[in-house]
């Protein structure tokens, strides 16, 4: 197992990262998502979404969060999973089992919430938050197995449900993204939007692809 931060597997190391996963050597790397670049002060990262104030982004960053994961499975033969524990703990424990005995690298990226994200109620609503997380849709789970694809099924399966459509209450729970309104008024409700309307679709081109 090889564990890493976004900050590493997303953007500074991405291409080590890519180089393993490609080289189809029976290794397992699990990734820390805090969304940002925590351990170096909370710089923007690939990994960073739209709308979310950090180093570098103090106006909310611009562009969309990178898809880590369909990149990696678009190899077709990297085992990819994305998880939440604080909503689904039996995902994430199937999703590990399932990397252990796949032959081949596997891919597991995990949400972790971080102090730079300014949560309401502090770090010690980290589990309940990785929960609200996958409900209004910010956050969303899925297992790519390509043994599946062996067998004749479909090699994704999407396990987070319809979107509550609490996303905004969600993200106006934390700092970074609340601070945008009160610092930048005049750009922030097309952030927001925005920062949702990506989310949306991600979901949606997930739930196409675990149908077809």
């Amino acid at each position: 197992w090889c564990l890493g931060g976004d900050g590493w597997a997303y953007d500074i190391g991405y291409g080590g990262l890519d180089h393993v996963l490609a080289s189809g050597e029976d290794i397992n790397v699990l990734v820390f998502d805090t969304e940002v670049y925590s351990n170096t002060g909370g710089q923007a990262s690939k990994a960073t979404p739209t709308a979310a104030i950090a180093k570098f982004a103090a106006a909310g960053k611009q562009i969309k969060k990178k898809d880590l994961g369909m990149m990696a499975a678009s190899y077709g033969y990297v085992y990819v999973a994305q998880c939440a524990m604080g909503a689904n703990n039996l995902q994430f424990l199937k999703a590990v089992r399932e990397a252990e005995a796949y032959h081949g690298p596997s891919l597991i990226i995990c949400y972790a919430p971080c102090i730079n994200h300014g949560i309401k109620g502090g770090m010690t609503r980290t589990q309940s938050n990785e929960k609200d997380a996958v409900a209004c849709g910010y956050w969303q789970l899925f297992r790519f197995n390509p043994d599946l694809a062996k067998e004749g099924k479909n090699p994704f399966v999407l396990e987070s449900k319809e979107p509550n459509g609490q996303f905004r209450s969600f993200i106006m729970n934390q700092v970074r993204y609340n601070s945008l309104a009160k610092e930048f008024p005049d750009t922030a409700e097309d952030l927001f939007k925005k920062t949702e309307a990506d989310a949306m679709a991600r979901y949606e081109g997930y739930r196409k692809k675990a149908e077809n």
